[in-house]
């Protein structure tokens, strides 16, 4: 089997399996105050501090989660909700094609609480435009809560320009939540380094990023939120206090000491999987050009400029889903990363906020490598796609309407 959606999980590093496993032998509560507690209270706060090298943070900012998912809404949340406490800031700017972590919780505060979501363009490659973020912020930075954004889209793949937005934010007064949860393993973050380099107050500019362990190796049900000192933040959870009062509940001993792992691991081999995986990534890229020379490369086509592991193209004529259960039945894993509502495919939300057309954004395929991704999974996806192709063209697209909707 190739498997090729290592954006959607990656497979477990032998380093945070064994962490895992021997934490599991570790009996205590980390917040107990005898010795078992505090053998792992020990444990935890060395992953902690391990975890927070990799970002560029101190130890005591790394708030560990349940997941990626969590952690935004923790941001984004509880970032919201205090910046209403003492005057109204409705406004929320974020931009177009982000994930659905995010655009359902701001709709979801949108609906609930009032906010005003502020949509910002974005351009033909996916990056958003720095011109519209600018201009909102000169008119309405009174009256923002927060910008949320991703660092690099988790779908096709473009690098944002986080440093700029921060600087931007930082200006304005105008705290900044990044989802960096694709691209966390992949590129280099230095948190303390953007906030240093854009002269960001307290409580302002970049002060929030969302990061998760299952995409770089570590095991799925533990994310972590680095928030600032400086940040406010209302707490989605209650009841215990752990963690600076912003994420109560007993904490996953185990879980941190192999996330710590999968981190220190891939932090210390960063630039060399970079080049592996972008060399792998321009591989498909030039034999998908060849093989299908219709289909439609998203995101940045230049190798900086997009994450080394991401390859997305849509694929003209056909349904993305198509392509994804004929690569299936050929050993090769790959995905749409468009959502499929009621069994019926859906379009890209993230190609449509690009500007692309329904039909290109209903043959999008995404293709992401990890650590364990070799010549011979590009090897294999490459001898299936014709015939895949071929088939999936002959089916060309689906009904838009349903027997449900009669």
């Amino acid at each position: 089997m190739a498997y090729l959606d290592h954006a959607a999980t990656t497979p477990m590093r032998p380093e945070a399996i064994d962490a895992f496993t021997a934490a599991l032998a570790i009996t205590g509560n980390p917040a107990s105050i005898h010795s078992a507690g505090q053998a792992a209270k020990r444990l935890l706060e060395e992953s902690r501090e391990q975890v927070a090298a990799t970002l560029g943070a101190d130890a005591i900012e790394v708030v560990f989660t349940g997941s990626g998912t969590e952690s935004v809404n923790l941001a984004i949340k509880g970032l919201y909700w205090q910046r209403q406490a003492d005057v109204p800031r409705p406004r929320i700017l974020y931009p177009g094609g982000e994930h659905h972590a995010t655009i359902d919780t701001v709709e979801w505060l949108a609906q609930r609480e009032g906010a005003e979501l502020v949509e910002l363009p974005v351009d033909a490659v996916g990056r958003v435009r720095l011109d519209a973020l600018a201009a909102e912020l000169a008119e309405h930075a009174a009256s923002v809560a927060l910008v949320t954004m991703l660092w690099a889209s988790n779908e096709v793949g473009t690098i944002q320009p986080v440093r700029e937005v921060a600087a931007l934010a930082a200006r304005a007064g105008v705290p900044l939540h990044v989802d960096a949860i694709a691209a966390y393993g992949q590129v280099p973050i230095d948190v303390r380094a953007i906030r240093r380099e854009t002269d960001a107050p307290a409580g302002a500019g970049l002060v929030a990023l969302s990061v998760s362990a299952h995409k770089l190796g570590g095991p799925a049900g533990i994310g972590a939120l680095v928030l600032d000192r400086t940040a406010k933040i209302e707490p989605l959870l209650h009841g215990g206090g752990q963690q600076r009062r912003i994420r109560s509940g007993t904490q996953d001993v185990a879980a941190a000491a192999a996330f710590a792992a999968a981190a220190t691991s891939v932090s210390a081999r960063l630039d060399d999987d970079a080049l592996r995986m972008s060399r792998l990534r321009d591989r498909i890229i030039a034999g998908v050009a060849e093989l299908v020379p219709d289909a439609r490369l998203s995101g940045d086509p230049s190798p900086d400029g997009r994450l080394p592991a991401n390859v997305h193209f849509s694929f003209p004529g056909c349904e993305g889903d198509s392509l994804l259960f004929l690569l299936d039945a050929s050993g090769v894993n790959v995905s749409t990363g468009s959502a499929c509502q009621a069994g019926v495919p859906e379009p890209s939300h993230v190609l449509m906020a690009m500007g692309r057309s329904e039909a290109d954004a209903r043959g999008a395929l995404r293709l992401t490598l990890g650590h364990v991704s070799t010549d011979a999974d590009v090897d294999a996806f490459l001898a299936a796609l014709p015939e895949a192709y071929a088939r999936a063209s002959r089916a060309g697209l689906a009904a838009r309407s349903t027997s449900f909707d009669r």
